[in-house]
């Protein structure tokens, strides 16, 4: 029988999602200055619930104010807030969605000047301009462990406050995916040493995240296919990843790649699909399908109905993940299930050829967009220099006025 659209999922979980596309995790940047939700935020949301899209995963959610990502993230690391998280859930569950907490620790991608100490599993610097202006401190074992109850902790506040499951972000060049890198961890305990050191810590947080929200919450994790970087991550090491994360029994694995050094998860990069076609990392679903039984989600330049039908009805993944069409036009999901033709999408910046810079003007010029549509507007059908100036001037405002309160 052909997989179409359309059609509902059953995970392992028992969980049912509506159809077959998710709105894949996205930053949004609209925290409140002690990150909690905002009513902004709920507004953006409420757009999205109404796109089509069975399943919608919220940018990251940081496990620990001692960390942020980018100024103005959501924070859940206690229950201070809980309200204002179950009204940003309830805000979905209206427009007809699931959602899922996407859970996350910038490890030593941190934002300076919120993160006055940051952390890796070793010591080190981030290879990319901005985010290498403090050497990150090594974590010792006790804090490794430490941060893992964090991430179980924040699952568990999640699924209080009416979030339908959880997401570990483990891709991207953040905390869990520097512990797969051999760059970014060259430990010589057990939390390093070797590949099945490097994967240690993620499957522990798997571990303790599932003990947290019990069995028939969703636990899902997104995974680098690669990190496209000589002597990082690679596909062979992804493959043994995820064949440990099925056996670890998680209900949906998220597929993507590359880092803020090498963004080919946003299509900048200088070799490959990656870099030129629709469906950036299908190949490596293909050979994920080849070992591992738990059902996939494929993200990364799915564009048309064509596609995206081929690769469900193929079994390559079971779900498609739509991440920036989203950012120009919110009901891309909906366009799609009712057979209507692909919106055009802006073409965006000319390439400067420096990816890491690339990379961050695409991630600008989408951020605005949110912002606009938080704010009641509609995005733009042009996106230019002015959108990436107004989009930088504002996270410089949120720079100097966000406030994160201590525990």
């Amino acid at each position: 029988m052909t997989t179409n659209l359309s059609d509902q999922l059953t995970l392992p979980c028992g969980a049912v999602l509506g159809n077959r596309i998710a709105k894949a995790g996205m930053s949004e940047q609209l925290a409140a200055r002690d990150g909690a939700p905002t009513a902004e935020l709920c507004r953006l949301y409420a757009t999205w619930a109404r796109s089509g899209a069975g399943l919608l995963i919220t940018g990251n959610v940081m496990i620990n104010r001692d960390g942020l990502v980018e100024p103005r993230n959501i924070i859940l690391d206690d229950d201070r807030h809980l309200g204002e998280f179950k009204t940003w859930a309830d805000t979905v569950h209206a427009g007809g969605a699931a959602v899922w907490m996407q859970i996350n620790h910038p490890g030593r991608v941190a934002t300076v000047p919120f993160t006055r100490r940051p952390v890796a599993p070793s010591a080190g610097r981030e290879p990319v301009p901005g985010y290498n202006l403090r050497k990150a401190r090594e974590l010792t074992a006790t804090r490794i462990q430490e941060l893992i109850r964090s991430y179980a902790h924040t699952a568990e506040l999640a699924v209080a406050a009416g979030f339908d499951g959880v997401q570990i972000h483990a891709a991207h060049g953040y905390l869990l995916s520097q512990f797969l890198s051999p760059l970014a961890n060259t430990r010589g305990d057990h939390y390093g040493r070797d590949a099945a050191g490097r994967r240690r810590a993620l499957l522990e947080t798997v571990a303790a995240v599932r003990e947290a929200v019990g069995p028939h919450v969703p636990v899902s994790v997104k995974l680098n296919s690669k990190d496209f970087q000589h002597g990082g991550f690679t596909e062979a090491e992804s493959l043994d990843v995820a064949a440990a994360l099925g056996d670890s029994g998680v209900d949906l694995l998220e597929i993507t790649g590359g880092n803020y050094a090498e963004p080919a998860m946003e299509g900048v990069h200088h070799t490959g699909r990656a870099a030129t076609g629709e469906a950036y990392f299908a190949d490596y679903a293909t050979k994920v399908r080849e070992r591992v039984g738990v059902p996939l989600m494929l993200t990364g330049g799915l564009r048309t109905r064509e596609t995206m039908q081929r690769l469900l009805g193929d079994g390559t993944t079971d779900v498609i993940g739509i991440a920036r069409p989203m950012a120009f036009v919110p009901d891309y999901p909906a366009r799609l299930l009712a057979g209507e033709p692909e919106p055009l999408l802006p073409t965006g910046l000319r390439p400067t050829g420096y990816r890491p810079l690339d990379g961050y003007l695409q991630l600008a010029t989408h951020n605005a967009q949110f912002h606009r549509i938080a704010a009641g507007r509609t995005p733009q059908t042009q996106a230019g220099i002015g959108t990436v100036l107004r989009a930088l001037a504002t996270m410089a405002g949120a720079m100097t006025s966000q406030v994160v309160l201590p525990r």
